[in-house]
């Protein structure tokens, strides 16, 4: 938000970048010129804001936009999230989609203004109708999820495939930029590590794939330091050399047919040969080449030199989907809509549909948020989070609950923070996700923004020990059983979520292990207390002696009715 922060990200950068120069994927000169050109690139981005700043103030829409933005999230600005929703709400005025997108997200989130969810829907919508995409993904998430609105599968269907139809349009040969999604909780509970793999670290996988002979890795890491045009023009120059250095590997390489198609059919010298490509294609789909499984895709489904074929389609589609590629799920989506080549389904054309949107050139906000957040900037990681949240990210819903549980932002009172969290908690695990199912059930048991409610806590601890097998909401139940809270008191069926949970994970055989001798503790001193076993010591004076001595009583009693006692002196 300010030089010194920005300073800051650029020397945490080039830390992150050291190991990169290391394994010799980055000269250090070129090093040098990227983090200093970087430097002065986000001061230069300071000055311009600034002067945005003065002519916003003239009445420039497209100015007043960036000015507003920067205000919301905190970009290059101070956040000021009130005046922010002024500037929005002029631009409203004048039909803005970006802006009534915008007082949507206000509105729904509470920012600024109380929250309104009636208010968001009408924002949103207005947005929609004047083509903002966000806008048409949070109608498609609201409508897929039931939020605010009667959940609706067809009109989910509706707006995602509009968004998807213009993201899978920007996508390249490559198959989509990466989304890197961090979990917060995960990081904080496993410092060095997260769960998404960042830039350095992919370079470093590709690159130990590539030394071991993996030929995908090698042409991954070559794309990563030449732009296409110069990967291709590289892989023309060099195919003898190359390939005759690999041979010993694989064989006939994979990456011999793709670049021969290319030469086939993209030159501008040599004329298309469909029979060629389908034939260079079925080789490279055969080596497990992911951009000749979804090409070979796409010439069954379109009957491009080749007679039209739904079920191969769907088949090398789905290949290739597995590898992540998006116009592989985006083709998916599309026949699952149409019901083409297989049984209709709405909801499964959703997730795919929902999966591509996911992709767009709007996630990048992610690590953006995520920067914040290690650069100790709570509230502007909190709203840009926030917004993905809206926009059906499950990562940014769980993200958003996580900051708001630990109480370090401030943009919200304290009273609030655990009602919000618990909202993007069952969001998140509506989802799929099991943690955010785990937490639902620890804010009904201790009564986190909610009343304390243990039926409810079993309810969720269940679905993620049948749904998902997690060890925590297995110990849980156990712990519940054992106590008898929300449900029926069984020291057996304590004992065998205890046990079911250690073997779920290795992770939790010490403090089952703890719970289990509790237990036993618990279990010998019930059965003693249903023998009747009664335990009395006292101390009697003896008669012309000095001191007392201790008789023990132990009196037993069986449920035929008969009495035992036993007296030691």
């Amino acid at each position: 938000a300010n030089p010194v922060s920005s300073a800051v990200r650029v020397s945490r950068m080039w830390r992150s970048w050291v190991s990169v120069v290391t394994h010799g994927s980055v000269h250090l000169q070129h090093l040098l010129i990227y983090s200093t050109f970087l430097l002065f690139f986000i001061l230069f981005l300071t000055r311009l804001y600034e002067k945005l700043l003065k002519v916003a103030g003239k009445g420039h829409h497209k100015a007043m936009e960036k000015v507003a933005y920067a205000m919301l999230f905190g970009d290059y600005m101070a956040q000021n999230i009130p005046k922010a929703k002024e500037l929005f709400e002029k631009l409203a005025l004048e039909g803005s989609p970006k802006a009534q997108m915008a007082l949507g997200f206000l509105y729904a989130a509470g920012l600024g203004v109380n929250s309104s969810q009636a208010k968001a829907l009408v924002y949103y919508t207005f947005g929609a109708l004047g083509g903002n995409l966000v806008a048409h993904m949070i109608l498609g998430y609201r409508y897929w999820g039931g939020v605010g609105v009667p959940q609706s599968c067809e009109s989910a269907l509706t707006h995602y495939r509009l968004v998807a139809n213009h993201v899978a349009s920007d996508v390249s040969l490559t198959g989509g930029s990466a989304v890197q999604r961090v979990r917060l909780l995960d990081e904080v509970e496993n410092p060095g590590s997260t769960s998404g793999m960042l830039e350095e670290d992919l370079i470093q996988y590709y690159q130990f794939l590539a030394e071991k002979g993996d030929i995908q890795a090698q042409v991954r890491v070559k794309m990563g330091h030449t732009a296409l045009m110069r990967f291709f023009f590289f892989c023309i120059g060099n195919s003898l050399g190359f390939f005759g250095q690999n041979a010993r590997y694989v064989g006939i390489s994979c990456v011999i047919y793709t670049i021969l198609f290319v030469c086939v059919c993209v030159c501008v010298s040599i004329l298309q040969n469909y029979e060629l490509a389908l034939k260079y294609f079925q080789k490279a789909a055969e080596q497990g080449w992911v951009d000749g499984q979804l090409q070979l895709g796409t010439m069954y489904y379109n009957g491009i030199g080749v007679k039209r074929d739904y079920k191969q389609a769907f088949k090398f589609f789905n290949l290739a989907s597995q590898a992540g590629h998006i116009l592989a799920f985006y083709n998916l989506a599309q026949m699952h809509a149409t019901g083409t080549g297989v049984l209709r389904s709405c909801h499964t054309a959703v997730e795919l549909f929902k999966n591509v949107c996911e992709r767009g050139r709007w996630s990048d906000r992610l690590m953006a948020a995520y920067g914040n957040f290690k650069d100790g900037d709570m509230d502007g990681a909190l709203v840009q989070y926030l917004l993905l949240a809206e926009q059906g990210y499950e990562v940014a819903q769980s993200n958003v609950a996580f900051i708001l549980d630990q109480k370090e932002a401030q943009i919200f009172n304290e009273n609030e923070t655990y009602p919000r969290a618990l909202l993007h908690w069952t969001r998140a695990a509506a989802q799929g996700y099991t943690v955010a199912r785990i937490k639902l059930g620890d804010y009904h048991f201790y009564g986190y923004g909610t009343d304390v409610d243990y039926e409810t806590a079993v309810i969720h601890y269940r679905l993620a020990s049948e749904q998902q097998h997690s060890a925590q909401a297995m110990f849980n139940l156990g712990y519940m059983h054992e106590k008898g809270l929300g449900i029926k008191q069984d020291i057996h069926l304590a004992k065998r979520f205890y046990d079911m949970a250690a073997e779920a994970s290795p992770e939790a055989q010490v403090p089952v292990f703890l719970a289990l001798c509790k237990l036993g503790l618990v279990y010998t001193l019930q059965y003693l207390h249903d023998l009747n076993v009664s335990v009395q010591y006292r101390a009697l004076p003896v008669s012309g002696a000095s001191g007392s001595f201790i008789s023990l009583v132990v009196s037993i009693s069986t449920h035929g009715g008969q009495a035992q006692c036993l007296r030691l002196t």
